[in-house]
């Protein structure tokens, strides 16, 4: 078994780390992705000193003001239990934020009582670091020097390397560009349809061509595999809560079968858990959720940042490629205007590749954003 190797590639606004391990015989394949947008963290791991503002005891917790008018959620089990409003409290980030609720806290000690005003007193670590302390053995490779030199601070300059070339080969790049949406081919034919609502997780298994076939061995090889793909796409793309799969071309009675070979996917993901088979022959399951979805943070369909961001990554290549060419990104105004609004991200490009004029173009659909040579 080949030791794990974590990729580090970075660009302007944003960002992505990838975890690799495998073997080789079968080679490497991706199994943690990361979309950090550095301007504005999710926070995860983040030190913070917070005031309690209401307790709500039908909830099991309290609520505390935060830094910047942010409010987060205090369980009893992390630390409320016995506290009083307007007290201070040292906390750290446990979970992100989620679909308009505010981050979930757990109390932490320190040397001293603490005190106001709300205030982030430390950043947790980012997606390189956490990998690289999961994973001990794991070596880095990054695209960029500060990124480089801050790792090699961090972790040793033996465990770190830095790359002339970009960090992501097509194969990475591949990957990510699938996780981007929300269809995931499956080898052989079919494919994984993944549908998020505020309430759940639907996931679909669409055999494709072996649909109408009746080898009832098939079908079970079929979604078995297909099983196995979307436990780990549910890991790679941080989604949890209540998650429900539909299986392919299978009788009810038959499905349960397939239940116990999903326990080596569950024991590699220590966040998730099967509940069971419900009366119309779902798979459910349950995901505690700790970081942002990738789908939340790219947007879907992927946002006018998204874009853009995207747009200025692949622009910094054109600029290696043509070192003095003045260039320059046509795209739609929303896209230009969330570049704008975006902290540091037309600044960085500038430092990376040079001056980069502007040219919005109404008609320019999405995806078609491009940086070329004025």
């Amino acid at each position: 078994m080949a030791a794990p190797l974590i990729l580090v590639s970075v660009s302007p606004g944003e960002q992505r780390t990838a975890l690799l391990a495998g073997d080789l015989i079968d080679g490497d394949r991706l199994e943690a992705a990361f979309i950090e947008r550095p301007a504005r963290p999710e926070g995860v791991g983040d030190l913070h000193i917070a005031r309690l503002s209401a307790r709500a005891p039908a909830m099991g917790g309290a609520f505390l003001a935060m830094a910047g008018g942010e409010t987060g959620f205090l369980p009893d089990s992390e630390g409320a239990k016995g506290r009083t409003e307007g007290e201070w409290l040292r906390v750290a980030v446990t979970r992100a934020a989620q679909g308009g609720k505010g981050p979930r806290l757990a109390a932490r000690p320190g040397p001293e009582a603490p005190q106001g005003p709300p205030r982030l007193l430390a950043r947790g670590p980012d997606a390189p670091l956490r990998l690289a302390a999961q994973h001990p053995e794991a070596t880095l490779r990054t695209d960029h020097p500060a990124t480089a030199a801050r790792l090699r601070a961090a972790l040793g300059a033996a465990r770190v390397s830095l790359s002339t070339a970009p960090a992501f080969d097509e194969a990475v790049e591949e990957a990510f560009e699938t996780l981007s949406g929300m269809a995931v081919p499956l080898p052989g034919g079919g494919r994984l349809t993944l549908h998020p609502t505020p309430a759940l997780l639907a996931i679909d298994i669409d055999a494709g061509a072996a649909a109408g076939g009746r080898d009832a061995a098939a079908h079970r090889t079929l979604n078995a595999a297909a099983l196995a793909e979307a436990l780990r796409q549910i890991r790679l793309r941080h989604l949890a809560g209540a998650i429900l799969i539909d299986m392919a071309g299978m009788p009810i009675a038959r499905r349960r079968d397939l239940l116990p070979g999903l326990q080596p996917h569950l024991a590699a993901d220590p966040h998730l858990r099967l509940v069971g088979m419900t009366g119309l022959g779902l798979i459910e399951l349950q995901r505690r959720r700790v970081h942002t979805p990738l789908h939340e943070v790219l947007g879907d369909p992927p946002s006018p940042l998204t874009r853009g961001l995207l747009a200025l990554r692949r622009g910094v290549r054109e600029a290696a490629a043509r070192p003095g060419a003045r260039l320059a990104l046509t795209a739609h105004p929303a896209v230009l205007a969330a570049l704008r609004d975006w902290p540091g991200a037309l600044e960085e490009f500038t430092r990376a590749a040079g001056p980069l004029s502007l040219r919005a173009d109404p008609l320019c659909p999405p995806g078609q954003e491009h940086v070329h040579a004025e």
